[in-house]
């Protein structure tokens, strides 16, 4: 009997094949078929038309017969000149933008949580998440009737009070404070009900066993919540440092145009490229600027990943 224990004890589970593990999870799998369909047609699909990046491009004669030259279109954004000023900024931006929005969706979603009272709970949530919706465009609009020199409302305001406003559309130093505040008023909605649908699944268990204890608010804020929530703050960060290269184009271009007076402070790699190709129309130069942005993010996140593994493998994307 022991033998024959020691036998089946040594036996290794027959592994599943992959067919019979697709229709244990038909209905997950249908589920995410939207998102998996979505991502093939606009993220794999075009993967190809990438090598328009080493081509110089002909309508004519399309992207696979144009004449291939090399990294010579990557020369276009190393030699500019510009490039420490172009990758200073749309660097620090996404830094800030990833930092301080973490920070305030966070602290909203917190505090919605202790909200006692459902229905302005779901009315805030509802008002925060508004400005996600709303047009770069409209945006820019709103900001220019506010900081407008001669005829913003904050400029007229301060002026009937006697003082004097900066005229801030000539005024590069203040545009990066602008930026990130208008960044925050447009994303802090949506990141405070991502964070708040993360604190909403977690075990009540916990905070009931905490409140008998006596806990008091923000011990449970800071033993209980904050330590649940760390997860969801690894892997938004892992993916949000991914696009480090990448600017917000809509944002930027709409609430700077072309004001050469603000370049210095708020030009990034998008705008400028966006300028070249009005004056060049060179698609080819433009791609290799994305791909080079790509490849980029791709190490970056590849490398952090590898951090958070080492560190703690649970919060490890993969």
């Amino acid at each position: 009997m022991t033998e024959k224990a020691n036998g089946n004890a040594n036996v290794r589970p027959k592994k599943r094949s992959a067919l019979y593990t697709l229709n244990q999870n038909k209905v997950l799998i249908l589920m995410c078929l939207p998102a998996i369909i979505f991502f093939f047609v606009f993220s794999y699909m075009p993967m190809p038309g990438a090598y328009i990046a080493f081509t110089n491009f002909k309508y004519n004669l399309g992207i696979w017969k144009s004449p291939f030259v090399g990294f010579k279109n990557f020369q276009f954004l190393f030699q500019s000149g510009q490039l420490t000023l172009l990758l200073r900024n749309t660097v620090l931006y996404n830094i800030a933008f990833i930092l301080l929005g973490n920070i305030v969706q966070l602290f909203f979603a917190i505090t919605l949580n202790e909200v006692q009272n459902r229905i302005y709970k779901k009315t805030t949530q509802s008002i925060m998440f508004l400005p996600y919706f709303i047009s770069d465009v409209l945006v820019s609009l709103l900001v220019y009737n506010l900081l407008n020199y001669d005829y913003g409302f904050i400029s007229n305001t301060v002026r009937s009070l006697g003082g004097e406003m900066p005229k801030v559309y000539q005024n590069a130093n203040a545009w990066p404070f602008i930026i990130v505040l208008v960044n925050l008023w447009k994303s802090t909605g949506y990141g405070t009900v991502v964070y708040f649908a993360a604190i909403t699944g977690m075990d009540t268990s916990m905070m009931e066993a905490a409140e008998i204890d006596g806990a008091s608010t923000w011990q449970k804020i800071r033993y209980i919540t904050l330590p649940t929530l760390k997860p969801t703050v690894v892997i938004l960060f892992l993916f949000a440092i991914g696009g480090i290269l990448k600017g917000n184009f809509g944002l930027f271009y709409n609430l700077v145009g072309n004001n050469s007076m603000l370049f210095k402070t708020t030009d990034i790699i998008e705008t400028y490229v966006y300028r070249s190709m009005m004056n060049s129309f060179n698609f080819s130069q433009s791609s290799a600027v994305g791909l080079f942005q790509s490849v980029v993010g791709f190490f970056i996140v590849m490398i952090s990943n590898f951090v958070v593994k080492k560190i703690d493998p649970e919060y490890a994307l993969f």
